[in-house]
């Protein structure tokens, strides 16, 4: 087979691997021919091999027994091309992973770019390393036992004494891990007053950078703080893709921070991240699925206020499927997580409940299922305890006046109507999220189906709604040009 210079379609490669295995050649031949002829990598050249796409690939390596990798196909393409740009180092561990679902050794996935970029605590390990050999089961009857000599006894002293050094070694610190909780509460907690755009790429960054460490060495307990970080992480992250209008984004990165929660067993972890699902399913229209969420919460008792948050949620989908009797009861079993609360918030802002929070859920849910004079009460008793807060998050503040308006609405008061929206009108356009715009069309509809509806203040407020809602985050976004949430 001669060689030739190209870089190699789908259609060549497979051709290639069915005339060297029709020929009786090895897995490992194809991989060496695969990289002579299409200049390709190793590790890429050893999946051609076997014909494996990278999802392929990813799935093999995820379901690896004895690691836990989380793959994908983007994760193993960054491997691949390592050392690169726009790539990611492999840790030793995704190496054996990779070897062991190729059917090759580690070194037969490396090359001089890889010697050369490995950090030198790896490449030692590397040495160490013994080729693995089949080795015949001796009969359990059998009188012949080995008697080792001092040179195996010292041999396996300093096989243990490398396995030590390498198990105490770590890629992150109790510093660095510090710094990594209080990153993720200045994220969280600048959400509630800053740019959901601006804070998506923040909060991105420094995912990838946690998702790194994991991908790296350290004690198991550095691991598990690891996931939490990731997993409030990718719960940020779902709940700005939502307020940014993309709920399949949304839903992905909650489902991540799902799996984050349960490979942390973290209780509190897991409540945030099933209150950011039922908000996601609750805009999206699942409200089963929205209840569902906000109940599986509950169940881990967690500490902190996500307790009142999850049953707010819970009367949130109840009241938009009318079901006042079910809305009451969660609004209840809120209050009651309330007056009860026990803990703190380990990372607060965007994740914790304040009081205003809650009776602006409160005023939302009864507006819904007709109690206009118990959601005026609510939204204003909710904007006296926005007053108190030191940080008033522009997003809860904004719904809490259109619930007042809306309950203005609905008890034949419409000339208060505007002044009531007065903060929410002159709010910038990067601040107009989806949830806040979705709500400023509901009271729109409700003012068309009032009594006043033919009246010319609710003719103008309407036309003004309207025209507010056409320049919102979320379309900007979508007229950007850069990557989006997805």
């Amino acid at each position: 087979m001669t060689s030739q210079s190209s870089s190699g379609t789908k259609g060549e490669r497979d051709a290639l691997r069915r005339e060297m295995t029709a020929a009786g050649c090895s897995v490992a031949d194809i991989a060496v021919e695969m990289r002579t002829r299409f200049r390709i990598r190793p590790r890429e050249a050893w999946r051609h091999a076997h014909g494996w796409t990278l999802q392929e690939t990813a799935e093999r390596i995820s379901a690896c027994p004895g690691q836990a990798i989380a793959a994908d196909a983007s994760l193993v393409s960054k491997w691949e091309k390592w050392p690169g740009p726009s790539t990611r180092r492999p840790s030793l561990s995704v190496f054996v992973a990779t070897a062991a679902v190729l059917g090759c050794s580690v070194e037969d996935l490396l090359d001089l770019e890889d010697y050369r970029a490995l950090p030198e605590s790896d490449l030692r390990l590397l040495r160490h390393r013994q080729p693995e050999a089949p080795q015949p089961v001796e009969p359990i009857h059998s009188p012949a036992v080995a008697v080792p000599g001092t040179d195996d006894v010292l041999a396996a002293a300093n096989e243990s004494a490398t396995w030590a050094q390498w198990a105490e070694s770590t890629n992150v610190g109790e510093v660095a891990l510090q710094q990594i909780t209080a990153d993720v509460q200045t994220l969280a907690g600048d959400y509630l007053t800053g740019n959901a755009i601006q804070l998506f790429g923040r909060t991105r960054q420094l995912r990838d950078r946690v998702f790194g460490l994991i991908e790296g060495h350290q004690p198991p307990q550095h691991s598990v703080d690891l996931y939490v970080s990731s997993g409030y992480l990718c719960g940020l992250l779902a709940w700005i893709s939502s307020d940014l209008g993309n709920l399949r984004a949304a839903d992905t990165q909650a489902r991540t921070a799902w799996l984050c929660a349960e490979m942390a067993g973290h209780t509190e972890l897991r409540a945030w991240v099933a209150s950011t699902r039922s908000k996601i399913a609750f805009w999206d229209g699942r409200l089963r699925d929205a209840i569902n969420h906000a109940r599986r919460g509950a169940d881990y008792h967690p500490q902190g206020s996500v307790g009142a948050l999850l049953a707010c949620q819970e009367a949130d989908a109840w009241s938009r499927l009318g079901a006042a009797d079910e809305t009451q009861a969660a609004l209840r079993r809120a209050a009651a997580a309330r007056d009860n609360l026990v803990g703190t918030d380990d990372v607060g802002g965007i994740f914790a409940c304040s009081p205003a929070r809650q009776e602006n859920y409160a005023a939302g849910a009864h507006l819904r299922i007709g109690a206009y004079r118990d959601a005026l009460a609510e939204a204003d008793c909710a904007l006296d305890h926005l007053r108190a807060q030191p940080i008033r998050a522009y997003g809860t503040e904004a719904q809490i006046h259109i619930s007042r308006a809306a309950a203005l609405v609905g008890t034949d008061e419409p000339d208060g109507v505007m002044e009531a929206l007065a903060p929410v009108l002159a709010m910038p356009p990067e601040q107009r999220l989806e949830p806040i715009t979705r709500r400023v069309q509901e009271l729109g509809q409700l003012m068309g189906s009032s009594r006043a509806a033919s009246g010319s203040v609710t003719i103008t407020a309407r036309q003004a709604l309207e025209a507010w809602c056409s320049d919102s985050a979320p379309r900007r976004l979508a007229l950007s040009p850069g990557e989006g949430t997805a």
